[in-house]
C-alpha cells in the first residue's frame, strides 16, 4: 500500500524554527546548525510539501536550505493562513499552533511550491519584473473597487487577496535568489545600508541597473533618468525637465526618496535647504533623487557599507 503524504508547516521566527511534523512537533534554533538539520531531517521524510510564511528574509536561509535538499516547499501570506485558522475556528496563536496551522494549509489548500532558486542576475530582472505587474494590478484592482457594485466588489477582492498571496511567494523568491549568490548578497547588503533604501528597492537596482558603481555620477543620472535635460532656443531660456532613462529604476528611486527625505538625516538636510531656497517640491525631489543616486554609486564603487559622515566626501 502506498504512504499517506507528509504534509509539514514550518513557524519561523528570528530565533526558532517549530516543525510540525504528522506525530510531533519539534522546536530548534533558526541558525546554520539548526536549518541544516531540518533540511536533512525533512530530505529523509520526504513530504508531500512543506510550509511557511513570509517573514521579512528570517525563512530565506531554510528555504534555500530544503530546495537544495530536493524539499519542496511553498511560502504564503501570514494573512492567509491566519485566515485558514479563523475559518478553522482556531482563535488560539502559538508558535507551535501556527506551525501546525501551516501544516494543515499545506494539506487542505496545496500551494504551489516556488520554482527552483537561480542564483544570477537574469533570474532576479524576471522575479522584479513579475513582482512590478503584481504591484500594478494590485493597485489596477483597488482603483476598481472604489465605484464595483457590491456583487463585483466581491470578486474584486478574491483576484486582490490571490494577487497579494502571489507577491509574497514572488518577495520570498527575490530574497531567496539574492541571498543564493554571494555577489548579488553583498552588494544587496551594501544597498540597503543607505537610509531610505528597502529590500524591493535594491533587488530593482541589481537587476536592472547594473552599472551601479561603475560609472560616474553624471552618467548615472542620466541613465536612470534624473538629469535636467535643458530647454534653450536662441535668447530663450526655458525649464529644466528630466527626461528619458529607465523608468522602472526612476519609479523605484522616487518611492525609495520620498522614504530618505523623512528618515535619512543627509538627505533630510539637502532637501529642506533647497525648499528654503524657495525651490518648487518637485524640483527639490528629484534634485534629493540626483544626490540619492550618487550616494548609492559611491557606496558600490567604494564596496562599504554607507555611513552618514560619507556622503560629504566623494559623493
Amino acid at each position: 500500500m502506498r504512504e499517506e503524504p507528509v504534509f509539514v508547516g514550518i513557524d519561523v521566527s528570528k530565533r526558532c524554527l517549530d516543525v510540525a511534523l504528522p506525530e510531533r512537533i519539534d522546536r530548534i534554533s533558526n541558525d546554520a546548525a539548526g536549518i541544516a538539520a531540518v533540511a536533512e531531517r525533512l530530505s529523509k521524510a520526504a513530504p508531500e510539501l512543506v510550509v511557511l510564511e513570509a517573514t521579512g528574509g528570517y525563512e530565506t536561509s531554510l528555504v534555500l536550505a530544503l530546495q537544495s535538499n530536493g524539499v519542496p516547499v511553498a511560502v504564503v501570506n501570514p494573512r492567509q493562513a491566519r485566515d485558514f485558522a479563523r475559518a478553522q475556528g482556531r482563535l488560539a496563536k502559538t508558535d507551535a499552533i501556527d506551525a501546525r496551522v501551516l501544516a494543515r494549509f499545506a494539506e487542505a489548500m496545496r500551494p504551489a511550491p516556488l520554482p527552483p532558486i537561480d542564483p544570477s542576475r537574469e533570474a532576479l530582472a524576471s522575479l522584479v519584473s513579475r513582482r512590478r505587474q503584481l504591484v500594478d494590478a494590485l493597485i489596477a484592482e483597488r482603483n476598481h473597487l472604489e465605484h464595483a457594485a457590491p456583487a463585483i466588489a466581491t470578486w474584486i477582492d478574491r483576484h486582490i487577496a490571490m494577487l497579494r498571496d502571489q507577491l509574497a511567494q514572488v518577495d520570498a523568491a527575490i530574497a531567496a535568489t539574492v541571498e543564493a549568490d554571494h555577489a548579488l548578497a553583498h552588494r544587496h547588503a551594501i544597498l540597503i545600508s543607505v537610509q531610505g533604501i528597502g529590500p524591493a528597492t535594491a533587488a530593482v537596482l541589481l537587476a536592472e541597473l547594473p552599472e551601479l558603481g561603475r560609472i560616474e555620477h553624471k552618467q548615472l543620472a542620466a541613465l536612470i533618468g534624473v538629469a535636467p535635460v535643458n530647454h534653450d532656443s536662441g535668447q530663450f531660456r526655458g525649464q529644466r525637465h528630466i527626461a528619458g532613462g529607465r523608468a522602472s529604476v526612476r519609479c523605484a528611486l522616487y518611492m525609495a526618496t520620498l522614504s530618505a527625505v523623512r528618515h535619512n538625516t543627509s538627505l533630510q538636510a539637502f532637501y529642506q535647504r533647497l525648499r528654503q531656497n524657495g525651490k518648487p517640491a518637485k524640483v527639490a525631489l528629484v534634485a534629493a533623487m540626483r544626490k540619492l543616486a550618487s550616494i548609492l554609486n559611491a557606496v558600490v564603487r567604494d564596496d562599504r557599507p554607507w555611513q552618514p559622515t560619507l556622503t560629504q566626501h566623494g559623493c
